[in-house]
């Protein structure tokens, strides 16, 4: 395949493979937080009143998390299934997959749509926003989000398929480019023009527009030269449960964390707006650490995949430790940085900050970075898990850390420890997740075999363990 490379993640040094296939993936996580941060930082510093605008955004954020769960479900569902068969060199299936991929998610964004118009304005309110100002922002970036939707899930599905092709380099490109467009137009829309939030808002749709056509445009490309002698068809009923199958798990680990973070975020308006805004800036710190484990962590789930498809169990062992060190690396980093400077990374975010907004970050940096490694070993875990079949398992640790996470939030800040019981409300929820994640991964029943063969395997390891 001159025009468009594909990787097959069975063969060659595993811990070069990954590396190389996991860094444009990290690269891309990385981009794309940088951009989400790009419209904190301009609307936190350059909207007219900033520490309203930013608290509108973090409030919108709530509900645009559960719209963008949809979204990687999509990807991830979609990525592993065709991992599973480029791995077992069955190109028929791959197209019929892709094509599968396209038309029942198209029909999911239009119900996540029109869902996500009809409760909007409901949801917002539920959030007991005390300021009429902040909830017309926090409407106005919410609905402008959901008209980008259609893009949002072409996006991370073409995405997803390129990865499981080997190929995570052109949609990096392809970010890149996007974010340059996302942080000129914030400039251009929100210091430029005055539209503050809704300016935001435009910027992020017009740049994930761009990286979407593009995006597309070497997918057609890619799979112009998979070819199979029989023709695929548009749309398999097998293929469709497989890929629901497979998406449900990452759908609900990504909405109903979103969910939680909703209520959590209620709970915090009830202490006050600036805790809010405080929130706000230092969560989305700690998401860009977990955003890119979470990202080299989908390329080990499509490296499982594709290895499990073709008999190398042995790979997966391999692969798991691989991209455990580089995830557990990338995690270290963000640690050390949280703990050593955490009011300077705050005030970035923030013009003429009240000082309870930038002490309720600083504590949250601080209590929270110190588990980021307990969460990357989770995550770490769950992805091998998914990628050798195991939906349960990464279901059951998923919702586990979700439930602590909400109700010690409740518990722990109505005890007397205010916003520090938040904190350690997210400690809490890992830690215990971790362990359970772990013991799912040291059971998969293919980490016991030995090398099967190259031929697909029919067996569904671990999907009900």
């Amino acid at each position: 395949m001159n025009r468009q490379k594909t990787v097959d993640l069975t063969k060659g040094s595993v811990w070069k493979t990954l590396l190389l296939y996991s860094l444009p993936l990290l690269g891309s996580a990385m981009i794309q937080q940088a951009y989400s941060l790009a419209d904190l930082l301009i609307v936190g510093n350059y909207a007219r009143e900033g520490q309203t605008a930013l608290t509108a955004v973090g409030d919108s954020s709530t509900m645009v998390n559960i719209l963008l769960a949809f979204a990687l479900g999509s990807n991830g569902g979609c990525s592993v299934i065709v991992a599973k068969y480029f791995g077992a060199k069955n190109n028929l299936k791959v197209r019929e997959t892709v094509n599968t991929a396209l038309v029942s998610f198209s029909v999911l964004c239009a119900v996540v749509m029109a869902v996500g118009f009809g409760i909007a304005r409901p949801s917002m309110y539920l959030l007991d926003i005390k300021t009429d100002a902040i909830l017309k922002d926090s409407l106005t970036y919410l609905y402008i989000y959901l008209g980008s939707l259609p893009f949002v899930f072409l996006y991370n599905i073409g995405c997803g398929i390129c990865s499981a092709l080997g190929d995570s380099k052109m949609p990096f490109l392809f970010l890149v480019f996007s974010s340059v467009l996302n942080v000129g137009l914030d400039f251009l829309f929100v210091c430029g023009f005055h539209w503050d939030v809704a300016g935001a808002a435009w910027a992020t749709f017009i740049s994930q527009a761009a990286a979407t056509v593009l995006t597309v445009f070497v997918l057609i490309r890619k799979l112009k030269d998979i070819k199979s002698d029989e023709k695929p068809a548009m749309f398999d009923k097998g293929i469709c449960k497989d890929l629901t199958l497979t998406s449900i798990p990452v759908i609900l680990q990504n909405s109903f964390v979103s969910v939680g973070n909703f209520f959590i975020v209620k709970r915090i308006n009830l202490i006050s707006e600036d805790a809010t805004a405080g929130f706000t800036t230092g969560f989305k710190l700690v998401q860009i650490a977990n955003v890119g484990v979470g990202t080299m962590t989908n390329g080990l789930a499509n490296f499982c995949s594709q290895n499990k498809a073709a008999g190398e169990y042995a790979r997966i062992k391999k692969g798991y430790l691989a991209v455990l060190t580089y995830a557990m690396c990338t995690s270290l980093i963000f640690l050390i940085l949280c703990e050593c400077i955490p009011r300077p990374l705050t005030m970035l975010f923030i013009d003429k900050p009240t000082e309870e907004a930038v002490s309720s970050s600083v504590i949250f940096l601080r209590i929270v970075a110190a588990f980021l490694p307990t969460v990357c070993l989770k995550i770490v875990s769950d992805g091998a898990v998914r990628g050798c079949g195991g939906n349960l398992g990464f279901t059951i640790s998923t919702f586990t850390d979700l439930i602590l996470r909400v109700a010690f939030v409740y518990i722990l800040v109505g005890a007397g420890l205010g916003f520090s019981g938040v904190c350690w409300a997210w400690a809490i929820g890992w830690v215990v997740s971790m362990f359970i994640a772990l013991g799912f991964f040291l059971f998969i029943p293919c980490l016991r075999k030995r090398k099967a063969g190259k031929s697909l395997q029919t067996e569904t390891d671990g999907q009900n363990s």
